[in-house]
C-alpha cells in the first residue's frame, strides 16, 4: 500500500513538473537581420526619444560611465543584483536581432526573444498597458542607436530564483497582461496622464511597496516604497511634506527638478524628471501632474500651504544665535547659510528643509544621503551643487544635524539609532 501511494505520489509530480514546463514554455522569434536606420521615419524615431525619455529607457540600461541603452547598471533588489540589459541594436549581444514581433512581446508579456522569461526588475507588468502605436516608435528609436558590444552580466540571485521557468509562476499570480483602459469617469487629459504614468513611466514602480515575492501591493498603490537605497515618498495624502502637492508645485517639480516648497529632485528621481518628464510635450506634463494631483488630493488642501510655510519661516529662525546649543552651531556652521530663508516666502534656490518631506518621513534615509553625499551638478536645481558632507563629518556628526533637523523642523518623534543608520548607508556607497 506504502509502495503505490508513493508510486502516485511521484506520479503525480513529474506530472505537475510536465503540466509547469507546458506552462512555462514559450516558443522563441527568429532572429533577424538588423534594420538599417535609414528605414525608419525620422518623426516616428523623434517620437520613440520622447516615450524612450520618458519611459526611463536610458536610466535603466546604462551604467554609471557606461555607453548609452548598453545595459550593465546593478539593480539592488531584496532577492539579489539584477544587471540591465544591452537595448542597442548590436546583433550579438543587444537586440539587433529581435524583430519588432519580439520586442513587443518582451514588452506586453515579459519574454524574451529566445522564449526565457524577464525578471519583473524589467517592469513589463507596467509596459503591457502600452499601446502597440508606441512600441512601434519605441523600437524604432532603439534601433537607431548606435550599436554597442556589451555582453549582459550574470544576475546574481540564488537558487532556484534565478531559474527564468520560474518566473511564469509569478506571473500567474501577479501579472495581469493588457492594455491601458482609459476610465469613463474621467476627461482625456487625466486619462493620458495615467497613461503616461501607469503604462510608459511606471511611477508605481518606484512609488509602490512590494510583498514577499517582489510584486506591487495593488491595494496599497503609490504608498511609498525603498527603492535603490533611498525611500520613494507616498504620492498619495500620506505624504508627510508640511505643504500638499498642489498643481503649481506638482508642474515645478516634474517639469524642472525644483519645487519652491518641496526642494529639489535627488537620488533616483533626478534622471525621471531631468532625463524624462522634463522632455515631454507641456501637454503630456499636465496631463501627468493632473493624474499625480488626483492621487494625492493636494489641489484640495491647497489651504494648508499658508500656514505651513509661515510655521517654516519661523522654525528658520530658530537657534541660529543659540550658542548653548551644539548641535544648532553644528548646523549654522554647515547648512544655514545655504539653507537659511529670511523673505516672506521661501526662495526654490535655498531649500527650506522645514518643508521639505526627507524630514517628515518616518525614515531619515533621504536626508542622511543627501548630507553624506550631496546634489550633484546633473540632479536637482540647474547650476546649484550642494556638497557631500560624508568626507568632512563623521556618522555622528550627521546623526546629529539630522536629529536636530527632526527636532526643530517637525513635531515629529525622532528618528531613532541615527548614527548606526548612517554608517550603514555611508557603507552602502553613493551607489553605481
Amino acid at each position: 500500500m506504502l509502495k503505490r501511494t508513493l508510486i502516485a505520489l511521484a506520479a503525480l509530480a513529474a506530472l505537475g513538473v510536465v503540466a509547469f514546463g507546458a506552462l512555462a514554455w514559450r516558443a522563441p522569434i527568429a532572429p533577424i537581420t538588423p534594420p538599417a536606420a535609414s528605414s525608419f521615419a525620422p518623426a516616428l524615431v523623434a517620437q520613440g526619444e520622447t516615450l524612450a525619455a520618458a519611459g526611463n529607457c536610458a536610466t535603466c540600461h546604462t551604467r554609471r560611465d557606461g555607453a548609452p541603452f548598453a545595459g550593465g547598471l546593478a539593480m539592488q533588489t531584496s532577492f539579489g543584483t539584477i544587471y540591465s540589459t544591452n537595448i542597442t541594436p548590436d546583433p550579438e549581444t543587444g537586440i539587433g536581432a529581435w524583430s519588432e514581433d519580439a520586442f513587443r512581446r518582451a514588452l506586453h508579456e515579459g519574454v524574451a526573444r529566445d522564449g526565457g522569461h524577464l525578471f519583473p526588475a524589467f517592469p513589463y507588468d507596467h509596459f503591457t498597458k502600452l499601446s502597440d502605436t508606441d512600441v512601434h516608435a519605441l523600437y524604432a528609436y532603439l534601433m537607431t542607436r548606435p550599436p554597442v558590444h556589451a555582453p549582459a552580466k550574470a544576475s546574481k540571485l540564488p537558487f532556484p530564483l534565478n531559474l527564468r521557468a520560474l518566473q511564469a509562476g509569478w506571473k500567474l499570480l501577479f501579472f495581469r497582461p493588457g492594455r491601458f483602459q482609459p476610465s469613463p469617469a474621467h476627461d482625456q487629459q487625466w486619462n493620458r496622464g495615467a497613461y503616461l504614468a501607469e503604462a510608459l513611466g511606471h511611477c508605481g514602480a518606484c512609488h509602490t511597496p512590494r510583498n514577499a515575492l517582489g510584486a506591487e501591493k495593488r491595494n496599497q498603490a503609490y504608498a511609498g516604497a525603498p527603492i535603490d537605497n533611498w525611500t520613494a515618498p507616498p504620492l498619495t495624502a500620506a505624504n508627510p511634506s508640511p505643504a500638499p502637492w498642489t498643481t503649481p508645485e506638482l508642474l515645478a517639480y516634474l517639469g524642472s527638478g525644483v519645487s519652491p516648497l518641496h526642494g529639489v529632485a535627488a537620488g533616483p528621481m533626478a534622471p525621471v524628471v531631468h532625463a524624462g518628464l522634463a522632455k515631454l510635450p507641456e501637454a503630456d506634463l499636465r496631463a501627468v501632474v493632473a493624474y499625480i494631483e488626483t492621487v494625492g488630493g493636494g489641489d484640495a488642501r491647497a489651504a494648508a500651504t499658508a500656514p505651513a510655510v509661515s510655521r517654516a519661516l519661523a522654525a528658520d529662525r530658530l537657534g541660529l544665535g543659540a550658542t548653548y546649543d551644539a548641535d544648532a552651531r553644528l548646523y549654522t556652521a554647515a547648512c544655514a547659510s545655504c539653507h537659511y530663508n529670511a523673505g516672506a516666502a521661501p526662495n526654490a534656490a535655498r531649500p527650506d528643509l522645514a518643508l521639505n518631506s526627507a524630514v517628515s518621513l518616518p525614515d531619515p534615509t533621504n536626508l542622511i544621503r543627501v548630507t553624506l553625499y550631496g546634489v550633484g551638478a546633473n540632479e536637482g536645481a540647474p547650476g546649484i551643487v550642494m556638497p557631500g558632507f560624508g568626507a568632512g563629518f563623521s556618522d555622528a556628526d550627521v546623526a546629529r544635524i539630522a536629529a536636530y533637523l527632526r527636532r526643530t523642523r517637525t513635531s515629529l518623534p525622532p528618528w531613532s539609532n541615527l548614527e548606526q543608520k548612517v554608517a550603514a548607508i555611508r557603507a552602502q556607497g553613493r551607489g553605481e
